[in-house]
């Protein structure tokens, strides 16, 4: 820690950095701008058409679409943090970000992807008591309370990355200044640091696996539950509704912790430019994307609503 206080910060203020991407793909910027323009435009489409329904259509004023109405919320804030910056670079050679903008990039995107953590596992809690106590549920998940669950998940998203951003934000940045990186993270960033980073990597995994753990071993725990309550109906028919329910969920966590997972439970500090860059496409930009198209396939309240809503405005218009 002394190492880092100590520092001659004089020589070693960087103002700006370059968002170099992926090293082998630098010569395919024009078909990469189409694509994540794409799926830009698909992803605030789908979350933007599910934030809507779920908010006016007075059937989908349930807990579970109050949650997913905030899950498409926090996949339109969280696209938006890092898919425009990407586009200007792909399309206009837009690579430098300033060391203010990456530093607040940074904690942004680590915020939002804390609060999406905690949010699915806030979704979790909802679907096992829907399942194994359905008596109580419309006691229990009330709309304040379901208000209070979303609000922690947001907070304690938000409060999460503090001390790693801090600290980040304090390193001496000297000479080197390109990131191997689409946008600003943690772990690409600490390699441009000009001293030991052992306290960052120290405090970064551990708030990281704080954050993936707790919220992932909350999921792991309710559907251990709602499975041995799906187990127990006798009838089939029953088994197959009552798992229905969980399904979209179910999907939505594993393309969203998997890759997480792989990304920020290390013991090192390790950072490989080609891996460590494309793996997080798979949870900061597709998982956004195909999340609305899960829950639309797979729930039929969803589909009825849009179709109201078609249907109406086609109305309208003739």
């Amino acid at each position: 820690m002394g190492s880092w206080v100590s520092y001659n910060w004089t020589n070693c203020y960087i103002k700006e950095f370059i968002l170099f991407g992926f090293p082998s793909l630098q010569n395919f910027q024009v078909a990469l701008f189409w694509i994540f323009l794409s799926i830009y435009l698909l992803t605030i489409t789908g979350n933007g058409t599910i934030f809507l329904l779920t908010n006016l259509d007075h059937k989908l004023q349930t807990p579970m679409y109050f949650f997913v109405s905030h899950l498409s919320f926090l996949d339109l804030s969280y696209t938006t943090v890092t898919i425009p910056k990407m586009l200007a670079k792909f399309l206009v050679n837009s690579s430098t970000i300033s060391f203010s903008g990456c530093i607040l990039q940074m904690y942004l995107y680590i915020s939002l992807t804390a609060a999406e953590c905690f949010l699915l596992a806030v979704m979790s809690f909802d679907r096992y008591y829907a399942i194994c106590q359905p008596l109580y549920y419309t006691t229990r998940m009330t709309r304040n309370f379901c208000i209070c669950l979303s609000t922690s998940a947001w907070i304690g998203g938000f409060l999460a990355p503090l001390i790693t951003t801090v600290l980040a934000s304090r390193l001496p940045f000297c000479g080197k200044n390109v990131i191997h990186h689409y946008y600003c993270d943690h772990p690409p960033l600490l390699q441009l640091a000009g001293t030991d980073t052992s306290l960052n990597v120290l405090v970064g995994s551990s708030f990281g696996a704080f954050v993936i753990i707790s919220s992932f071993s909350l999921v792991l725990f309710s559907y251990v539950k709602i499975l041995s309550s799906i187990i127990k109906i006798n009838s089939p028919e029953g088994q197959r509704k009552a798992f229905s329910t969980c399904t979209s969920h179910l999907i939505v966590v594993n393309v969203f912790f998997l890759p997480l997972i792989f990304m920020y439970i290390r013991p090192t500090a390790s950072y490989s430019p080609d891996v460590d860059s494309l793996v997080p496409v798979l949870y900061s930009v597709l998982t956004p994307m195909v999340n609305p198209v899960i829950y639309t396939l797979r729930n039929k309240d969803i589909k009825e609503a849009l179709r109201k809503k078609l249907n109406f405005s086609q109305t309208i218009s003739s």
